[in-house]
């Protein structure tokens, strides 16, 4: 993609393209030529729709040309992580075990997005079926951290926080079982929301975990990632747990926050996460204090909120989560676990020694910790903390193996259902991106997103891309 081009934002490219300012074709033309020449190094994308994205571009162009604008998403593109159906499209989990499996309907979340006019040129790597890791061990090879390729992006939606901070692609999906949006999002330096629970329908989405599986956008900023979410949010039956609730108005949140910042709002700091029961390093730390001066810059009440402690989250999320991925993956595994890579297939595997007791202990003990952290956000707009502990560490280290604390604060949203969103926030000295969580009460997500935008507007970190190098494939 041009400088100029690979630059913008999703929003500043929709402007663009409704101003007839810019061509889809133009702009399909520049990512799919940035692709080619970059992603050899970067490894995010699994499989490039050239034909049929410059096609799709083309239809795009002829429609905004005859005066038949859809949105804002008309005419950009938006790559998807490998376990979105796509119809007559291979969707693979980055996994050898669905190599050959074509879907014959495109998940709701995709037909969502093509009916805005969204324009899908990629399906974008991801830790194997969204869980394993980084794994050398698979078909296809790992994404890597385009601040540094010798730096992990982490998962699991790798392939689509790469694309996204590389400006190979202005927008992704993703989800987030645990975090798997956040925290590559917080590696990469992007914006990635986790929407409520039942918000955005997961239909055609290949689960992991029934009751902890969320599907969401990744972008540049978090006003990108509100103006997919105008397209993705509403209620969908063929998802059991889709809410039947009114959609945010995301675009009007946005536009409130630019008209008066954050006056009125009050804001919680979950300081204890971040200081005492996983403490950061300086770089997070001091990006954090940043931000919360930026904050009350912009009218907020900020002060010092406590939830249960994190660890109170991680273990009944993990156990949660083990049980219902063995029993989605069960047959595939019993049938032939050599078809996984080692990582997913030990992590998989586990959820087979949970019992049917300590997996109706930990639901128990998450409804109680809903009960408690809803209570204490009672009057809250808004609480935050650090998405992550530290900067990208180096390709490979295994952020889910059992030695030492967490390497992320992700876990607690997914286990409460609320919207949770991060925005990059600040760099270390080394030039990595750090990244802000920003949660809310269950439905909030506009709200969410309209502080994530001013944060980023105030902090300015939008302004600063990684450098790339053409390598070779």
């Amino acid at each position: 993609m041009s400088a100029e081009l690979h630059a913008l934002s999703l929003a500043e490219l929709s402007r663009r393209i409704a101003s007839r300012a810019l061509s889809p074709v133009e702009l399909m033309e520049a990512c799919i030529a940035r692709i080619k020449a970059l992603d050899g190094g970067l490894n995010s994308v699994l499989l490039l729709l050239e034909e049929r994205a410059m096609a799709e571009a083309g239809a795009a162009e002829a429609e905004i040309a005859a005066g038949r604008l859809r949105g804002p998403l008309h005419g950009i593109p938006i790559g998807l992580k490998d376990i979105y159906e796509t119809a007559g499209i291979p969707t693979t989990a980055h996994s050898a075990v669905l190599r050959d499996h074509v879907p014959a309907e495109d998940a709701t979340t995709v037909r969502l997005l093509r009916e805005a006019g969204a324009v899908i040129p990629a399906k974008l790597s991801t830790w194997e079926f969204a869980l394993g890791g980084t794994s050398f061990d698979l078909p296809w090879p790992p994404a890597r951290n385009p601040w540094d390729r010798r730096l992990d992006p982490t998962g699991s939606s790798s392939g689509s926080a790469v694309a996204v901070a590389a400006g190979l692609l202005p927008g992704a999906m993703g989800s987030d079982t645990g975090g798997s949006i956040r925290n590559p999002a917080a590696w990469c330096g992007i914006a990635g929301h986790k929407p409520t629970y039942g918000l955005v329908s997961r239909k055609g989405v290949l689960p992991l975990s029934w009751s902890l599986d969320h599907a969401g956008p990744m972008a540049w900023t978090a006003e990108d990632c509100a103006l997919m979410m105008e397209a993705l949010a509403g209620y969908d039956p063929g998802d059991p747990a889709s809410a039947d609730v009114p959609a945010p108005d995301f675009a009007g949140a946005i536009a409130e926050g630019r008209r008066h910042g954050l006056a009125g709002l009050r804001i919680g700091v979950v300081r204890h996460f971040f200081e005492c029961d996983l403490p950061c390093t300086p770089p997070v730390l001091t990006a954090m204090e940043d931000s919360l001066r930026v904050m009350r810059e912009l009218g907020a009440e900020v002060f010092d909120v406590t939830l249960p402690a994190f660890g109170e989250y991680a273990a009944p999320g993990n156990i949660i989560a083990r049980a219902e991925s063995w029993a989605i993956h069960e047959a595939w595994l019993t049938e032939d676990a050599s078809r996984y890579g080692a990582y997913g297939r030990r992590r998989l595997a586990s959820g087979a020694f949970v019992t049917a007791s300590d997996y109706l202990h930990a639901q128990r003990r998450r409804s109680l910790l809903i009960a408690r952290t809803l209570e204490a956000m009672e009057g809250l707009d808004a609480v935050v903390f650090p998405t992550a502990r530290g900067t990208a560490e180096p390709m490979g280290v295994d952020t889910m193996a059992p030695k030492g604390p967490p390497a992320f604060f992700a876990r607690v949203f997914n286990l409460v259902g609320g919207p949770a969103l991060s925005v990059c926030n600040g760099f270390s000295p080394e030039g990595l991106p750090v990244g802000l969580q920003i949660a809310g009460r269950p439905f909030g997500d506009a709200m969410v997103l309209r502080i994530g935008d001013a944060v980023e507007r105030a902090l300015g970190t939008r302004a600063r891309r990684p450098l790339l190098e053409v390598v070779d494939a």
